[in-house]
């Protein structure tokens, strides 16, 4: 035992997040497999309950089977556990348990915390896990009693509150997931602007990022903001109103379907219109933002707005020939170099993805299977309506999928790479682009 605990200790942060995350699936899938999470006379396949539980741990929203239909009430309290966990990161989470029995978090729980949290340093790293906990608590009690007052018309008093509970940590976390039954989503709910409106706010606000939310809250002025912060709010609002514009003129839907359907893609998973019935268009725009994702530090997955938004300003110096930059900020070399290899290597993972289950799945559209791996890489969730009729390699491959879109392909590739930076340097020469 001394062994095997040296040998954890010893190992990078990195590979102790990627291994808590793959135990809580496992552990996840165990309990969801227990006759006491399962409505009567409902089985359910061990595949499809690792499918659900890698889901709701990499907070996406896919699903084999409808969680209503399925699960008791012990099993959607198991469901909105795996949520909540995969959304704080299990570091998180276990941190706040020590916190809440008085005990210390030590030194290599800090290490953790500090990669989870991607922050620089360790300095008020126990506080700002405070704050996120609070925040969360805070935004999610908000969301759940608005959300009352909308289920308590369909359902029960007792039904409606729980529901709105659950709604509210699956909608802030962005994982997507529905309690309701029929697989319907939240389509019965495509009108109704209050619940369009509370989701709306808790998906924008679960993928700005803690850090962001933070920020805005203490200096409360746009020009007091890091840059962080400015980026990733400009870039939300910025995909948020293009994104609406187009939703309501090439899928003719109200302007509050519109809107919905701009957040959703964001890696929330909720869907308020059949996205089968969606245009090419449509879904092209999905697949887009879909892949971009929410924002760093977030519950939300993607290559994330601040990656995207430094693509775009690497374009636009290169042809306007200024210094790259923005809100009267340099951007660093090693920024840029960040942002062009996550994009590179989630391009990667979606290309080959695709190209995998379309040999799986030769009867499907190739457009149908891109939104699936997209969907499932960006921790999304949304579905043309196919995911249940994969076959079992096609589902092992979007578990693959939506772990390495949870934890990101940068940091898989991070747990085997500890080699360092080379002193040396070649001559440098230039080659011909374009």
């Amino acid at each position: 035992m001394k062994h095997i605990l040296r040998f954890i200790k010893n190992q990078p942060p990195a590979r102790l997040i990627v291994a808590g995350f793959f135990l809580i699936i496992l552990t996840g899938a165990c309990l969801l497999m227990l006759p006491v999470s399962l409505r009567p006379g409902v089985h359910t396949s061990f595949l499809d309950a690792l499918f659900t539980a890698t889901s709701a741990t990499c907070v996406t929203g896919l699903v084999t089977v409808d969680p209503g239909d399925t699960y008791t009430v012990f099993g959607r309290v198991i469901l909105a556990l795996l949520i909540q966990t995969g959304g704080l990161g299990f570091t998180s989470m276990g941190a706040g348990l020590m916190l809440a029995t008085k005990r210390r978090v030590g030194f290599k729980s800090r290490l953790l915390l500090k990669e989870a949290l991607n922050v620089d340093n360790f300095r008020g790293i126990v506080r700002l896990l405070k704050a996120i906990l609070l925040t969360t608590l805070i935004f999610e009690t908000v969301g759940a009693l608005l959300s009352f007052p909308v289920f308590v018309r369909d359902y029960p008093p007792l039904k409606a509150l729980g529901i709105s509970i659950f709604h509210s940590i699956s909608s802030f976390n962005n994982a997507g997931f529905d309690i309701l039954g029929g697989g319907q989503s939240l389509i019965p709910y495509q009108n109704d602007i209050l619940l369009n409106l509370v989701t709306g706010g808790l998906i924008i606000f679960g993928g700005l990022g803690f850090l962001v939310i933070l920020d805005v809250l203490r200096n409360r002025s746009f020009r007091k903001l890091t840059l962080h912060s400015k980026v990733v709010i400009s870039t939300t609002l910025t995909l948020l109103i293009a994104g609406t514009l187009v939703f309501r003129f090439t899928e003719h839907m109200p302007w509050i379907g519109a809107f919905f359907n701009s957040v959703t893609p964001r890696t929330a998973g909720f869907a308020t219109y059949p996205i089968n019935e969606f245009s090419h268009a449509g879904l092209f725009v999905m697949i887009l933002l879909m892949f971009i994702g929410a924002s760093p530090g977030s519950t939300g997955g993607g290559i994330k707005t601040s990656t995207f938004f430094i693509l775009i300003q690497t374009m636009r110096s290169a042809l306007n020939k200024r210094h790259m930059g923005a809100f009267h900020r340099s951007i660093s070399p090693e920024n840029t170099s960040r942002a062009f290899l996550i994009t590179q290597l989630s391009l990667s993972v979606v290309l080959i993805g695709t190209f995998l289950l379309c040999l799986l799945e030769p009867s499907l559209e190739m457009r149908q299977l891109l939104f699936e791996v997209v969907s499932a890489f960006g921790t999304a969730g949304l579905s043309t309506g196919i995911t249940a009729n994969l076959h079992a390699a096609s589902k092992l491959l979007l578990i693959f999928l939506m772990f390495i879109g949870r934890l990101g392909a940068f940091t898989i590739i991070a747990m085997w790479i500890e080699r360092p930076e080379q002193n040396a340097r070649y001559t440098e020469e230039s080659i011909t682009i374009g």
